[in-house]
């Protein structure tokens, strides 16, 4: 199944995306109304109640006629630098001994085609595209010959970040978080329509030109492993988010460093997933205040 979110004039509502068609599963049941994140919690008989009700062929709208939003929203964004040899070496970088591991902000997360900012900040804006996968069930000390069994799927990130704030300091998050620097989507592909994540082809395109291209078979730290050693600190929960990190090709590593400019288009795409894309805006900033204050 691919689980999704789409956006009404008031309300974020989890559907099942079938063919060019949406289910929408609130529709056909009140109490699937949650976001995924809560259903995914409830345990697999909700995922079949689900399930079913696509099977139905009832509830259906046209895919093209709805907003997609990130298909959830986690309590835990997680994301892995270094985890692909040919992005080890073109940062000129040791391969890591230990998951290198860093948290975006949940304000980060956007839909898969809604726009990222450059920040008035800075110039130096980033792409990374890479392979996401989301936490099904609540966890803590899995092994990685388990660790599947705790995947409720697999989506696509891109880790947009600010590199002159990123070797600012040691630490990377602060650089890796700014709003709306983590599209994520454009859904959840369930494990059973994967197959082998490990196997799945990944590229990256600014403006039609390709600048990443790998396989996830390259990860220094496959998804499994990222999973138990992330399960020994902290409890995972269902709708958390691991960005399992990006391969060669990043602007930053490119002669003339062409840095992201508000019109540009970013799209990452990955086999058996599907693609988002972004045009990169500018961030206005009119004043202090709310978020609401501030953007215009």
């Amino acid at each position: 199944m691919r689980l999704a979110s789409y956006r009404t004039a008031d309300a974020l509502r989890p559907a099942i995306v079938a063919g060019d068609e949406l289910v929408d599963l609130g529709a056909a049941d009140p109490a699937l109304s949650a976001p995924w994140a809560e259903l995914l919690d409830r345990g697999p008989a909700c995922l079949d109640r689900a399930r079913a009700i696509a099977a139905s062929g009832a509830h259906r709208i046209p895919l093209h006629s709805v907003r997609l939003a990130a298909p959830v929203q986690p309590r835990k964004f997680f994301a892995i630098g270094l985890n692909y040899a040919d992005h080890v070496a073109e940062a000129g970088l040791e391969t890591p001994e230990h998951l290198v591991v860093f948290i975006k902000a949940g304000t980060s997360v956007t839909g898969p085609y809604d726009p990222v900012e450059r920040p008035a900040v800075s110039d130096y804006l980033d792409y990374e595209g890479e392979l996401g996968f989301v936490i099904g069930r609540r966890c803590r000390h899995v092994g990685a010959d388990r660790a599947a069994e705790v995947i409720a799927g697999y989506l696509i990130v891109d880790d947009v970040s600010v590199r002159d704030w990123q070797i600012q300091t040691p630490q990377w998050s602060l650089a890796k978080s700014f709003d709306t620097h983590g599209p994520i989507g454009p859904w959840i592909v369930t494990p059973d329509e994967i197959g082998d994540p490990h196997r799945l082809a990944i590229r990256t395109f600014v403006n039609g030109e390709l600048r990443q291209q790998s396989d996830t078979s390259q990860l220094i730290f496959d998804c499994y492993r990222q999973v138990e050693i992330l399960s020994q600190a902290c409890t995972l929960e269902p709708g958390d988010v691991i960005a399992t990190g990006t391969p060669s090709g990043v602007a930053a590593a490119m002669d003339g460093q062409p840095w992201l400019e508000p019109g540009d288009r970013v799209r990452v795409e990955i086999d058996g997933i599907g693609a988002i894309e972004n045009e990169v805006i500018q961030e206005r900033v009119a004043g202090a205040g709310t978020r609401g204050e501030e953007r215009s």
